[in-house]
């Protein structure tokens, strides 16, 4: 028979908290994708009005993912109502 003791499972690291954290390497990563991704569209001859509608979009979006990923759901819940009420009187 085994002890108890040896069936004991290392704590997996998803829950150790450490997971999902957006840190200094996350954001030097999108800092260099957001770039490349600018100066590509600059070079093909997109407009530059639409190549930053096109990059505020893409940070609105990672900004608003990154929110409510992270527990911020009343946070994102005070910043969106008053945006989703002045569209609604429009």
């Amino acid at each position: 028979m085994r002890d108890q003791s040896s069936l004991s499972h290392p704590q997996c690291p998803c829950k150790s908290g450490t997971s999902g954290r957006f840190g200094p390497t996350h954001t030097l990563i999108l800092l260099i994708v957001f770039l490349i991704l600018g100066c590509g569209l600059f070079l093909v001859g997109t407009p530059l009005s639409s190549t930053f509608a096109l990059l505020g979009g893409c940070g609105a979006i990672g900004a608003a993912t990154l929110t409510a990923a992270g527990g911020g759901r009343r946070l994102m819940t005070v910043i969106l109502e008053p945006v989703v009420r002045s569209s609604a009187r429009s």
